[in-house]
């Protein structure tokens, strides 16, 4: 049986998934069910970054302290680490379905309290419950995806959750798009989130268990007649017999429970759990330590460092990478079952770590040839419209746009009436100063200087995520559903997720702050540098589960995994080629 699994796996690719599910429609039905909740995910996630900029002008505090702005974004991302942390234990105790269930009520709950926020700590108390939602779906989407999945096409249906997260965050930027000419437009866009939650709630009560959890808690009957509607009818008794050697396996290993943290240790004893968790947590932790949810939460902002000023034209510039991102997803179901998991991720980590020192260079110079300030403009707005810092710095003569919107010195910055890159003004930022300086028909600037290659920074942040998306961007999902043993699925991949997110939480509640003290040029820098780190810690952990049964990626875990020496698949097709 392993054998023929291997060679069947050898020969899919993605072209069968559509077979596959064209002649068993049942299966697409529950992994696009199953994949709403990547949806919320992508749009809880993606929506922030054009609603924080409407946010800040409504709210002259969160304006002012960028730790208020990080604080709005990540919080989701805390709560994602604890609605990952419950949900491993919901999802062993209650079962997929019904955890995704409770994601759905979270995500609703999370809608309505921040679209009807009057202030600034009811938008973070929302964020915090969607974030309990993200951080159930982001695991049990993909772990329920797999588990409903013929092993052939396993990777394809898992990366559907993958491609509707990014369609969601793309998803979220049309939404804040359209609504930017709304009166309460950050209201709209927060609030939408309510309308798939609801949809998948109601879907997902004509939706079975996952067959797996139904066999490990005793159900087998019912587990039977969902495996029959899943694969073909000379796979059924197959798949049941891997199914029953792997659950009496786990039996005779067995010891007594201890609860959660008995549990906890027991797998952490396990030599196959705590490889698939060297692998699990290295794919989960670098996937955010390339410094992706910057740009997933940040886009706008990050398009404005590089010198656009509107919030329209950021968040329309901001809608192509998610465009893209949603486009490389496409991609990662293509080949993912093709060319293999470690392979992507590597190809794709080689391709971030050159795009973010490309990047580096880019906001370097565009810093380096930022306009200067100059003192005539500045006074042509009257001596009460001049930047305080401004006036009292010693080296004022010496001041470029760049030193002016520094958050210490809490200026804004007027380009020239002669042109953009000329030199222009440093002034107070209030209201009546800007409504001023865009009166005499220039651009205010607040985040970022004019630059004559900031358009560079737009083309190398889509390649980035073009980059990013087919790789490293859905393969973590992916392999972390099929890495551990079935008796540990459910808290293995809940300390992946959660490693995940802790790992977000840094990078997100950091990045403001980053910029602030290193510039844009040092914080791409930085996360190149984490980014080496993440290639050589996949490619001395992370073994290759294309295309193999749970039982064949156990065994191979059991064995312990390096890459230096070769697979037992690359063994016996080398034999074959000497013996024919």
């Amino acid at each position: 049986m392993v054998e023929a699994g291997v060679s069947q796996a050898d020969k899919t690719e993605f072209t069968e998934c559509w077979k596959t599910s064209w002649r068993t429609p049942y299966i697409m039905k529950l992994a696009l069910s199953a994949g709403l909740g990547g949806l919320l995910f992508g749009y809880d996630t993606g929506v922030i970054s054009g609603a924080l900029l409407y946010i800040k002008e409504d709210f002259p505090s969160v304006e002012k302290k960028t730790w208020m702005q990080e604080t709005i974004v990540s919080m989701a991302v805390a709560g994602a680490i604890i609605g990952a942390a419950i949900g491993g234990w919901m999802n062993d105790r209650f079962g997929r379905k019904i955890s995704i269930m409770v994601a759905d009520v979270l995500f609703f709950a999370g809608a309505i309290v921040m679209a009807a926020a009057p202030a600034p700590w009811m938008i973070i108390l929302g964020r915090i419950f969607v974030g309990f939602g993200v951080g159930m779906a982001s695991m049990t989407a993909p772990l329920y995806i797999s588990e409903a999945s013929p092993h052939r096409i396993r990777g394809a249906l898992v990366s559907t959750n993958g491609f509707l997260i990014t369609g969601g965050q793309f998803l979220s930027y049309l939404i804040n798009l359209a609504f930017t000419h709304v009166n309460g437009t950050w209201r709209y866009m927060l609030g939408v989130a309510g309308l798939p939650a609801v949809i998948q709630f109601v879907l997902m009560l004509s939706l079975p268990e996952s067959p797996r959890w139904l066999f490990r808690n005793g159900k087998e009957e019912e587990a039977k007649s969902i495996l029959e509607k899943i694969y073909r009818p000379e796979e059924v008794e197959d798949e049941l017999q891997s199914l029953r050697a792997s659950i009496e396996e786990e039996k005779k290993e067995q010891v007594a429970e201890g609860g959660f943290f008995g549990q906890l240790k027991n797998a952490w004893k396990n030599d196959v759990v705590r490889r698939g968790l060297y692998a699990g947590i290295t794919v989960q932790v670098a996937q955010q330590f390339v410094g992706i949810n910057t740009v997933m939460y940040y886009s706008p902002t990050i398009i404005q460092f590089a010198g656009f000023a509107s919030n329209k034209t950021a968040m329309a510039l901001s809608l192509i990478t998610s465009g893209l991102n949603a486009i490389g997803s496409i991609v990662s179901m293509c080949f993912v079952d093709r060319y293999g998991r470690r392979r992507l991720m590597i190809i794709s980590m080689i391709g971030i770590i050159s795009c973010l020192v490309v990047l580096s260079i880019i906001f370097f110079q565009a810093s380096v040839t930022a306009p200067k300030i100059s003192p005539t403009e500045t006074a042509s707005f009257g001596g009460n419209s001049t930047c305080e810092a401004y006036t009292k710095a010693k080296d004022a003569t010496a001041w470029g746009c760049v030193r002016c919107l520094q958050k210490e010195a809490g200026c804004g910055y007027c380009s020239a009436e002669g042109g953009i890159y000329q030199p222009g003004a440093c002034l107070a930022v209030n209201d009546a100063v800007k409504g001023a300086c865009r009166a005499a028909k220039r651009t205010w600037y607040t985040e970022g200087c004019p630059s004559k290659i900031g358009f560079l920074a737009v083309i190398f942040l889509a390649l980035y995520i073009i980059i990013y998306s087919p790789g490293m961007g859905t393969v973590p999902w992916i392999v972390n559903s099929e890495i551990y043993p079935l008796k540990y699925r459910g808290i293995g991949g809940g300390i992946a997720a959660v490693a995940n997110w802790s790992s977000n939480l840094v990078v997100s509640e950091t990045f403001l702050t980053l910029t602030d003290h290193l510039g844009s040029s040092g914080t791409f820098l930085l996360f190149a540098g984490f980014s080496l780190i993440g290639l050589m810690s996949i490619f001395l952990l992370v073994p290759e589960t294309k295309g193999l049964q749970f039982a064949e990626v156990e065994k191979l875990l059991e064995k312990g995994y390096s890459p230096f020496k070769k697979s037992s698949k690359k063994v016996k097709k080398e034999k074959d080629g000497h013996s024919s």
